[in-house]
């Protein structure tokens, strides 16, 4: 009897170890990186084969898991705030547009934000680049939500030189106006550097990089852009933003080894919007579409998780939304989960190295006029077409895309069904020989609409005037 007890110890401790029988979790309190382009095309990176060339981000993501089904929002605001909620954003009332640099509001101040949560778990936390989530009042700055160190800016489509948008100047660290000079996306890849160098050794990392590269206006010093010869004119320029970007994610990377730290790093890079005006100046490769709509080329970005050692190289095919960093980056740092909004994302840890998912229905948006939902392999579109993200900082439009007109009058409504496993490309709309498909994911989706806030906007105020410094409340 003894020698079975014997026996069976030793195997739940060889059970026990890495590489050996089940695996153990993973390990906990991790540094976690998480690097988020701006408006990049969902196939403009060269591990899906595009000629614009990253080799920094391909040697991360052939490292690691590369997520081919990783759902974001429609444009930026929006994404932002379920990554930093882990809650789908028409519960914030951001499920349309953008915050504005005039708007009177920001993601609302009782959420409880990711560095929030990781800060009570003893994590040190660092912004480096665009916020995009409101600058109104004090409260809502990083460094006052949960952020030790911020630096950046807080609008979109600011002046990658001048660091101003719309005449106001956006440059700050810790929340204070900095005149740092400089291509932002090189300071803002340097920052993440020091911050990586001059960290607190005695706590775990979390810094947040979300770049404003590659978003418009289209800027890049030439250096970037010289050897895209094949390409002309706006798309020579936008792929050496993206080569710039790919520079700062390989600094950063090198600060990472510098410091010994990849061993316990986990990276996480995606996109936050499929890429404008595709096809002309993005590639958003076979995908429908590109940013401010509902199909997979505006929701469906390129994305990848590498971690040494924890996570398997390979292609990961499970659908993963924005809102599941949030449960599974709090669960790895031992953070409490309990909070008094529910989350809507899920632990995808398991998922990451192939193992199987929790959910199968994701919330692509709901606004007051559009909607899309994925359930399993189907996925319903409701006006996809129509301004279902209204973004007045998309990239210029085009003859093949022209800029949407407000509509005088209502238009038909578009129903749309696709089974995303035979038709990816949402090529082949199968609504009519799916009714009672179609019956079952509008009452979905029409659950979700229910639980929405009112979406809110931010007209400019007549007389209104830009500030010298966009949230600077030293006055």
């Amino acid at each position: 009897m003894f020698a079975v007890r014997l026996l069976t110890m030793f195997c739940a401790v060889l059970l026990a170890l890495p590489g050996l029988g089940v695996a153990a979790g993973p390990p906990s309190r991790p540094n976690i990186v998480y690097i988020l382009a701006d408006d990049l095309g969902s196939y403009d990176v060269g591990w899906r084969g595009s000629e614009i060339k990253t080799p920094n981000l391909d040697r991360l993501a052939n490292s690691g898991a590369r997520l081919d089904q990783f759902y974001v929002q429609p444009v930026c605001t929006p994404t932002r705030a379920a990554l930093m909620t882990g809650r789908y954003p028409f519960r914030h009332g951001l499920q349309v547009g953008v915050i504005r640099p005039w708007a009177q509001y920001g993601l609302p101040l009782e959420e409880r934000l990711l560095p929030q949560a990781l800060k009570e778990a003893g994590y040190q936390t660092a912004i480096t680049g665009k916020w995009h989530l409101g600058h109104v009042q004090p409260d809502y700055l990083p460094t006052r939500r949960g952020f030790d160190h911020q630096y950046g800016h807080y609008n979109g489509a600011l002046d990658y030189f001048k660091h101003e948008r719309d005449g106001g100047f956006d440059w700050h660290r810790d929340d204070k106006v900095s005149h740092d000079e400089g291509y932002s996306t090189e300071l803002i890849g340097r920052e993440a550097c020091r911050l990586i160098k001059e960290r607190d050794a005695g706590k775990p990392l979390f810094l947040y990089v979300p770049f404003n590269g590659v978003h418009a206006p289209l800027q890049v010093p030439e250096k970037y852009a010289a050897p895209y010869t094949q390409f002309e004119g706006k798309r020579r320029t936008y792929a050496g933003m993206v080569t710039a970007l790919d520079e700062a994610v390989g600094k950063i990377v090198a600060a990472l080894d510098d410091a010994k730290l990849r061993e316990n790093t986990l990276i996480l890079f995606s996109s936050d919007n499929g890429g404008p005006n595709p096809r002309t100046l993005t590639s958003n490769g076979k995908l429908r579409a590109g940013k401010g709509t509902l199909y997979e080329g505006g929701v469906r970005v390129c994305a990848f998780a590498a971690w040494e050692g924890q996570i398997k190289p390979g292609v990961i095919e499970t659908p993963i939304h924005m809102t599941d960093w949030y449960p599974t980056l709090l669960k790895l740092a031992g953070a409490k989960a309990e909070q008094p909004l529910p989350v809507d994302g899920h632990d995808v840890w398991a998922a990451l190295n192939g193992g199987a998912s929790t959910r199968d229905t994701f919330v692509l948006n709901v606004t007051p006029n559009a909607g899309a939902i994925r359930v399993g392999d189907w996925k319903l579109v409701v006006n996809g077409g129509a301004a279902a993200a209204e973004d007045e900082e998309a990239a210029p439009a085009t003859a093949a895309q022209p800029k949407r007109k407000k509509k005088t009058q209502q238009s038909p409504e578009s129903v749309e069904l696709f089974n995303l496993a035979e038709d990816s490309a949402e090529q082949h709309n199968i609504a009519t020989k799916h009714a009672d498909k179609v019956k079952e994911l509008r009452a979905r989706l029409a659950a979700y609409s229910a639980q929405a806030v009112r979406a809110k906007s931010a007209p400019k105020a007549a007389g209104f005037v830009v500030p010298k410094v966009w949230g600077d409340f030293s006055n």
